[in-house]
């Protein structure tokens, strides 16, 4: 069991790993390298992760996972920059406040915005890193309890958040479901040995590669979007920036149950697979407008809508890594790319990870709270060169990234076809989000489809083939009964009011 967890020995260990100065100067390399992602309108939090697992492979874990925590954790604050500055946000998580951050900086308060932006951030991280660490472990001892019957019932909970969650028009979101689901039935069957949608291609018998799938669902996309959209060199305001910490003590005092809020918020919608901090710092906007004593300023420059979702944003993503870290199950797409390095690196995510790598947990702990504390700092330096950050040209950023797309797809299995592999799955996307369909739901179709795949057959070898032997065990049985409940609960409401207005007419 894991309550020998709290190791001592263990941990010392882990704080050596973490604070041995090839993994600090790592970590603060990403670190800018996230802030300078983040704050380039277009290149997202997920695309800087993507393009950072081609450079992990040639790392230690604890200094691989750093690297991407860090990177991740720095370019969710910095995509709150150029909107401040712009009315552009730098990544997906910025959107929801962009037009009040923005409103802020006409009315002559860019530096209260700013510094909103990145003090909140730094205590929303924080609350997630404490969740992750506490919630995590106790979880992964309730999660030893769990067999095939139940990691199947989790996999196909998880879909159904995923599509469920998703903005827009839930159909599509099956859509993109179904296409993962495809992908991930390509290669050779986990359990009878037979090739499945090879047709004959040697390169797909072990599947189609994660990796280079997720540089290009995320990168590719981006880099047509930023060349057909012409973009240029974009002019800053000239509104001077002073001391970003003015003001910030008073607006904690002011609002103390927003950033509370704002932070369980972030943690609980980063758990549910496929949700992610975008998701979360809208709704986490919608409630404090909800809940406000003056909603009424809410648009016309207000902070407080600020505080609740810049700490939802960051919070997040320490919600995400449990359901990555205990059952394999990605809580969003960074987190999906994460799973794949955690593999690579032999963390093989689930329960027993808290017993075989104890250390490494550890230190996985201890630098998501280094990394949001060294976003104090860099945060700050990083608003003082937003300048000149703001203003490289498109026609010199985006073949550098195009470049690393192809290496870095490349070096995998030094194999071509993971570029070519790349490059479809990335016209796959553009054409995903010309057309509306979220990519988020194909991403997890694609990680869980051969753990649903797996778990389920595996169940019924156990079984004789009985499905009813799917509810057999307690846990099994309520989860089971939840998917069930939340596929069908909505389409017997739907059919409810469409006979009821019949009726009615």
């Amino acid at each position: 069991m894991l309550e020998g967890l709290v190791d001592t020995a263990n941990l010392a260990k882990a704080f050596g790993l973490v604070f041995a100065p090839k993994t600090l100067a790592i970590i603060c390399l990403a670190s800018f390298y996230g802030l300078f992602f983040g704050a380039i309108p277009g290149l997202t939090a997920t695309m800087a992760t993507a393009l950072l697992v081609p450079v992990t492979f040639f790392m230690d874990p604890v200094p691989a996972i750093g690297a991407i925590i860090a990177a991740t954790a720095m370019a969710i604050f910095s995509g709150d920059v150029p909107g401040v500055l712009l009315r552009i946000p730098g990544t997906p998580a910025s959107a929801a406040y962009t037009d009040e951050a923005y409103a802020m900086t006409r009315k002559g308060q860019s530096e209260l915005a700013l510094g909103a932006c990145l003090v909140f951030s730094v205590i929303g991280g924080l609350f997630g890193s404490l969740a992750l660490a506490l919630v995590a472990p106790a979880l992964a001892e309730f999660a030893l309890k769990f067999s095939t019957f139940e990691y199947f019932w989790l996999a196909c909970l998880g879909l159904t958040c995923a599509v469920f969650v998703s903005r827009g028009d839930p159909l599509k979101g099956v859509i993109s479901l179904c296409f993962g689901l495809a992908v991930a039935q390509v290669g050779i069957d986990v359990v009878h040995g037979t090739p499945r949608f090879t047709f004959g291609n040697i390169n797909l018998m072990g599947g189609i590669d994660l990796v280079p799938a997720l540089v290009g669902f995320f990168a590719v996309p981006e880099l047509i979007r930023n060349v057909t959209a012409n973009h240029g060199r974009v002019e800053i305001v000239t509104q001077k920036i002073g001391s970003v910490f003015r003001g910030q003590w008073e607006l904690f005092k002011r609002y103390p149950l927003n950033a509370f809020r704002g932070n369980v918020i972030g943690v609980l919608i980063g758990a549910l697979p496929g949700a992610g901090a975008d998701i979360a710092a809208w709704i986490s906007y919608a409630v404090s407008k909800k809940f406000s004593k003056e909603p009424e300023k809410f648009g016309t420059g207000h902070p407080e809508g600020l505080v609740d979702a810049g700490a939802a944003n960051n919070s997040a993503l320490g919600g995400a890594w449990v359901p990555a870290l205990v059952f394999g199950i990605p809580g969003d797409s960074i987190t999906a790319i994460v799973i794949g390095v955690l593999y690579m690196k032999g963390m093989q995510p689930g329960p027993t990870v808290f017993i075989n790598s104890q250390d490494l947990v550890y230190a996985l702990f201890i630098v998501f709270f280094l990394a949001n504390l060294l976003m104090i700092p860099f945060g700050w330096a990083m608003i003082k060169a937003s300048r000149r950050i703001l203003s490289v040209p498109r026609e010199v950023l985006m073949p550098v990234i195009l470049l690393f797309c192809v290496v870095g797809s490349f070096a995998i299995e030094n194999s071509i076809f993971n570029v070519w592999v790349m490059l479809a799955m990335g016209i796959v996307g553009y054409l995903f989000e010309e057309n509306g369909i979220p990519t988020a739901p194909a991403i997890l179709g694609l990680v869980l489809g051969k753990m649903i795949e797996e778990n389920f057959l595996l169940s019924m070898i156990k079984v004789g083939g009985d499905v009813t032997g799917l509810f057999a065990r307690p846990i099994g049985a309520t989860l089971g009964a939840l998917t069930l409940a939340i596929w069908v609960v909505p389409l017997a409401w739907l059919a409810w009011r469409r006979i009821a207005s019949g009726r009615a007419a």
